[in-house]
This record gives structure tokens, sequence and C-alpha cells, in this order.
């Protein structure tokens, strides 16, 4: 005979596999077991307890068998449909009134549901409109089984939210196969919602892998808050390193809010990258940006911009404006100004134009860039650009005292608040000198 193999797990258990064992089943004392795979386990009683579970353990596995969920005030009905379904490999629940079906279906969320329409106190129409006005229940597709067979009920099922309707009597196999082509539909549709919320993940984090840290460039200075209203945001912020103790700070807003906008902001960052050096002015960079991005946005898209280049050698802070919110420059000794420069949105005119402000910093002071959804309210508390504006440099001005990246946080929160609807992205980016 072959010398079996052995694995040693631990001085208590030892694992050997025969491989003649594997012909027949043997049998033996709790010290020596062997099953038909020919897997012998031996050694004392005393061995781990996580051991022993993970041999002992039996795999649970979740039924995905698909659940439909009949509902007729008649109990013959439900026991006919019961046994075809059932019959045919599928789940079944039942009930005989709406109220119970509606209940049922927020419980166990059935992948399907049979309902009669001619029921007592709640019709099957009535029962269709609030499970689709139930957000767990909404999507659960509905066929009517009735004796109504005249076009207006038909109609009037399928506008309350059915998506197919079945006449009484009904026969077994167009039961089936109604049923089979809506699960079909059915899940073909959460297959490709999955699909979407992947592809939106991937997108997600595409974009948040673009965005630098502050702890990835810490001579830079800054601090920045970032929140974007779906998974692809169209605001975007870089912070580059031109030469020596000189960055660049740039926050952006592609206007719109669709999938599109994470590609129009991947291409944005190649070009500031491509773009900002010491040989280019800001107005120069930005420039040379437009040429580009007025060939390649489409549909009225645009982008404003606040950019911001500081020399903390020279104690300079150069700033531009493409169409962007004013930025509000908090000075160490506590007063608050607003640098508002003219400038062209970009995208759209081939030929623009942007003013350059050159302002005089010292260490201690911070210039913070946003974009406009800070400003513009939150929930039902909205509010012009120019109240926005004068409340965030207060509140600017409130939290000097912190530390940047605490101020920054505390700033957003105290503007955006907490658990308020928000309509549009939120950046706040802080430098300090």
């Amino acid at each position: 005979m072959r010398t079996p193999g052995t694995i040693s797990f631990s001085p208590a258990i030892t694992v050997t596999h025969d491989v003649d064992a594997g012909k027949k089943a043997g049998s033996g004392s709790g010290l020596d077991r062997k099953d038909a795979c020919g897997l012998c386990i031996s050694g004392d009683l005393g061995y781990p307890s996580d051991i022993k579970n993970l041999l002992t353990a039996r795999r649970t596995v979740k039924d995905t068998t698909p659940c439909i969920l009949i509902v007729d005030d008649e109990p013959l009905n439900i026991k006919l449909l019961d046994i075809v379904l059932r019959k045919n490999g599928y789940r079944t629940l039942s009930c005989t009134s709406g109220p119970k079906a509606r209940a049922l279906a927020a419980e166990h969320g059935p992948d399907l549901i049979l309902l009669d329409v001619l029921m007592p106190d709640e019709d099957g129409y009535a029962t269709c409109q609030m499970l689709k006005q139930h957000s767990q229940t909404s999507e659960i597709p509905i066929i009517f089984i009735s004796a109504l067979t005249d076009t207006s009920s038909k109609v009037r099922g399928l506008e309350v939210g059915g998506v197919d309707f079945i006449s009484k009597p009904f026969e077994k196999a167009e039961v089936l196969a109604r049923v089979k082509v809506h699960l079909k539909l059915r899940f073909t549709y959460r297959a490709l919602i999955e699909a979407q919320a992947q592809r939106l993940a991937q997108v997600q984090d595409a974009q948040q892998a673009l965005l630098v840290l502050p702890s990835e460039l810490p001579e830079a200075g800054f601090a920045v808050r970032f929140e974007p209203v779906l998974e692809a945001g169209g605001d975007f912020y870089d912070v580059l390193h031109v030469g020596g103790t000189t960055f660049d700070f740039i926050v952006a807003d592609v206007s719109g809010h669709d999938l599109g906008t994470s590609y129009i902001t991947s291409a944005l960052k190649a070009l500031l990258s491509q773009n900002c050096n010491p040989v280019n002015s800001p107005a120069e960079s930005l420039t040379m940006i437009n040429s580009v991005l007025c060939r390649i946005l489409t549909g009225g898209t645009h982008i404003t911009a606040g950019f911001a280049r500081l020399d903390r050698d020279r104690g300079v802070l150069y700033y531009i404006n493409a169409g962007h919110p004013a930025p509000v420059l908090v000075r160490a000794g506590g007063t608050t100004e607003i640098p508002q420069p003219s400038g062209d949105i970009l995208g759209v005119f081939d030929s623009v134009w942007f003013e350059t402000l050159e302002i005089a910093v010292q260490p201690g002071d911070r210039l913070f860039i946003y974009t406009d959804g800070l400003i513009e309210g939150f929930g039902d508390k909205k509010m012009t650009r120019e109240e926005g504006l004068v409340r965030l440099a207060a509140t600017c001005e409130a939290h000097r005292a912190l530390p940047l990246a605490q101020a920054v946080d505390a700033i957003h929160e105290a503007l955006a608040g907490n658990g308020l609807p928000r309509g549009d992205d939120t950046i706040l980016l802080a430098l300090e000198v």
C-alpha cells in the first residue's frame, strides 16, 4: 500500500489522505474517522473548537427560487394557482385581501404578484396603487387575474401599475407563460441596475483617485471637504506643485451631474497637469485649457473655475476667476476680504479673457475656494449667492482660530448642516500661507 501523505494542522490533530480509502467508507472510534472520500482525521478529542467547527459545519445556501404572492378572495383560486406554480418550481405566498397582500409584500419582497381585481373592501386596483406608492414594493411586477374581460378594465389595470392581465377562468399554460416572461424581465432589470451601480461605483472610485489628498502633498498646506451629491460628481479640485514653494490650487464646477461629467473631470485633471507650470501664468494656463475644452465639450456643457497660485517665498498670491464664485480671504489678523476678479467661463468661447489679481499675503492668511452648492442653501433654506457669500465669509472668520482641517470641516457643517438634502455637489478648499 502507498504511504499516505500527511498535513499537520496542530499537535492535537492530523489529517491524512489515503488514496485507497476512497473506495469504501470506514468506521472506527472518535479518535480515527475515515469518510468515503478517504479523508482520515486522527488525534485526541481536544483539538481546537474552530477546527472542529470547520470540519462539521454545514454550508447554508440562500434560497433563490422565485417567490410569487397570490392574492384572491376565493380560496379555491388560490389553491389552484398554488398547485400549478409549486409543481413548476416556484415558491408561493398567499392571502385573501389587499391589506394582507401589502403587508406580505413589504415583509417578504416577492418576485411577482398575481392579484385578483374584484375583492371586497379594497379592490385589486387600489391595492396595486398603494403597492406602487411604497418604496419597498414599488418595483414588484403585478399581474392582474380577473373575470373582467372588457378592454377598459384591462387598460385601467395597466394604468395603475400592473404589467399584464390574465382573464378568468385561466389556463395553466397561459399563467405559466406570462409568469415566466415577467420574471425574466424582473431579473434582467435587477441585473441591469446592479451592473449600473457597479459601474457608477467604479467611476466614483476612479474619480476619487484623481483627487490629491492633503496628506499626499503636506507641503502645499491645504485642507479640503468634497461631498458629491451623486456617485459621479461634477465638482473637481486639484493641487499642483509648480516648483520651489509655489503651488497651484484649482476648484472647478462642471455643469450637469450625469455620468458624463466624471469623464470631463478626468480630462480637466490631465489638462491642468500639462499646462500648469512656472513658464505659464495662471491666465495663460486657463487660456490653453479653454482651447481644448471648446473642442471636447458639447451640448452647452461648460466649466467654471477658481485658480490660485501661491508663492510663499515672495508672499504673493495670484488669483483668477473663470466665471466662478468669489473666494474668501481671511487675514491672520482677523479681517476678511472678497477678491472678485472678472473672467470668462471655460469651454464655450474660443477667445477668453481673465483678470489676474496679485495679492500680498503673510503667514497665517487663509484663502477659501468653494463651489456654488455651498452658498445656495440646503433643504428648504435656499438663498441668493450674495446672501450665501456673506454667510460663508462670516463663518470662515468665526472659525479662523481652528487648525485648518478642523476649520474646513466646521465651516462645511455650519453651512451644509447634518442630514439636510443637497441638490448640488459641494467643495470647500482652504489654503494657508
